[in-house]
Formats: structure tokens, sequence, C-alpha cells
């Protein structure tokens, strides 16, 4: 039954059942068209990445980082290395990955549709890389840790926003 909602149920599951219970509440007439649905899977809560982040994150992220640029220097290593940095985030912060959801109406009932966002051109995006990623965004991440460390942790929110940013840094990644 849509309309019942565990709590026990991983949070992913539980937005989806309220997203098909609110549809069937309210009687949506669904056209051709799906409707676009979004919402956050929010993961871990800000306390717990938090403390992830400052008792393994920053370390982890450090040699993760290092490994990734050692791969990015050569030709064979370099999707892999492009591939970790793409995965920083949640290496470092414990930060979820974004979709985009939508119901569909298929045989009269609702279903809902996830993807990652869509990025942009490839070629854009390995231009970009090759001009100004590949050593912008080790200065960025560079200059958060430096953040990290001359603030004595007072400049964590900003330092764990830039974290976070370094895949659309260095190869223009929609996060």
């Amino acid at each position: 039954n849509p309309g019942v909602v565990n709590n026990r149920m991983p949070v992913r599951i539980r937005n989806q059942m309220r997203i098909l219970a609110y549809i069937e509440q309210k009687e949506l007439k669904m056209s051709a068209q799906p409707a676009q649905v979004q919402y956050t899977n929010t993961g871990p809560g800000c306390l717990v990445r938090g403390l992830y982040f400052l008792f393994i994150g920053w370390w982890l992220g450090l040699f993760w980082v290092l490994a990734a640029w050692f791969f990015n220097l050569t030709i064979i290593g370099l999707p892999l290395g492009l591939v970790m940095i793409n995965r920083l985030p949640r290496v470092m912060t414990l930060r979820p990955e974004r979709v985009q959801s939508w119901v569909e109406v298929r045989e009269g009932a609702p279903v809902l549709r996830q993807q990652t966002l869509p990025q942009n051109p490839f070629l854009l995006r390995a231009l970009y890389f090759i001009l100004i990623g590949f050593w912008f965004s080790l200065v960025w991440m560079l200059l958060a840790w430096l953040i990290l460390l001359v603030t004595l942790g007072l400049g964590f929110p900003l330092s764990f926003w830039m974290f976070d940013q370094v895949p659309a840094i260095t190869t223009l990644a929609r996060l």
C-alpha cells in the first residue's frame, strides 16, 4: 500500500512511496508528458557527515586525491583518476549522488523513474579539463585544505563546500 510509510524503510524507498501516495490521493491525471519530481537523496545527516569528515574524510581524501592525480598524470590512468575525482565528495563528506526523478503512468499505474543529472557535452568537458580543470582543481583543493588548517576548523563549512565542488571545478560535472 503506497499510503503506508514504514520508518524502518530506506529513505529512498520512503520518498518513492510518499510520491506515489500523493499521486493517488490527489488523483492527478497524467498526460503523455511525465511529471517532473525533484527530491534530494539526503544520505547521512549533517552531524554524521561532519564527524566523518573530521575523523576520516580529510585524511582519506588527501590520499584519494594524491592517487587520483597520479592516475591523471598517465594517459592509461586518466579515466580512473577522473572517476576518483568525481567521487571525492562521497569519499570525503559522504555526499550522496543527486538524481533526477519523474513519474510516468504505465498501464494505468504510476511508475517512478530516476537517472543521474544530465552532463555537459563531452568535448566541452574534455577541453575545459585540459586547459583549466587539471591545474585549477589542484589549486582549489589545496586552498580548501589550507583554509581548514589555518582556521583550526573554523573554516570547516567553507572547505566542506569547496570539497563538494571539486568535480565541477575539475571537469564541469553537474552535481
